[in-house]
């Protein structure tokens, strides 16, 4: 099984992470594994951070390291300038091969929508974006965004180790001088 680390940022006011739970914290961490086929199987290491601007400096931390990100923005309201802004953050400091995909939440309420899919979608394709819409609250879409970004990461198994051999060859030890060569 693959491990790999995924930053969540949704914008607006959302208050719920992707599986519905309340945020109550800074981050919250949940984990999420997908099958991608019956010998091939990820479990991503979620840290949420719900997009809250008192937040934002600690947000580097959190996706650092991580191999995928996903931006969720409110499609009720206005969020999607600060999802823009996620995801320039994203390009200057996260790792370059880095997979993002842009999210217009809240397709549970799509009669009070006013960000157009059109707009996410294009904006998407401009920057290179995985696109999808989904609804945190109801769960619809939710899987098939985690499927679509699983089938995107380029799948890195560990070099086996030979028989016998422990830990870690770190490099060739260099003999140090036993004596003062001053």
């Amino acid at each position: 099984m693959l491990i790999l680390s995924l930053f969540v940022f949704i914008g607006g006011t959302c208050t719920s992470s992707l599986d519905g739970t309340a945020l109550k914290q800074p981050a919250a961490f949940l984990t999420q594994t997908v099958s991608l086929d019956e010998n091939t199987s990820i479990k991503f290491e979620i840290w949420d951070t719900a997009g809250q601007e008192r937040y934002k400096s600690l947000a580097p931390i959190y996706f650092r390291n991580s191999n995928a990100a996903v931006i969720a923005y409110d499609i009720t309201q206005a969020s999607f300038e600060k999802a823009k802004m996620w995801v320039r953050e994203l390009q200057r400091q996260a790792d370059p091969s880095i997979v993002i995909m842009l999210v217009g939440n809240k397709t549970d309420l799509e009669n009070q929508r006013k960000m157009p899919r059109e707009m996410g979608e294009k904006y998407a394709q401009e920057e290179g974006l995985l696109f999808a819409e989904a609804s945190a609250k109801t769960g619809e879409g939710v899987e098939e965004l985690f499927m679509e970004i699983a089938r995107k990461l380029p799948l890195h198994t560990p070099t086996p180790r030979k028989p016998g051999q422990q830990g870690v060859a770190v490099g060739k030890e260099e003999e140090t001088p036993s004596a003062c060569t001053c």
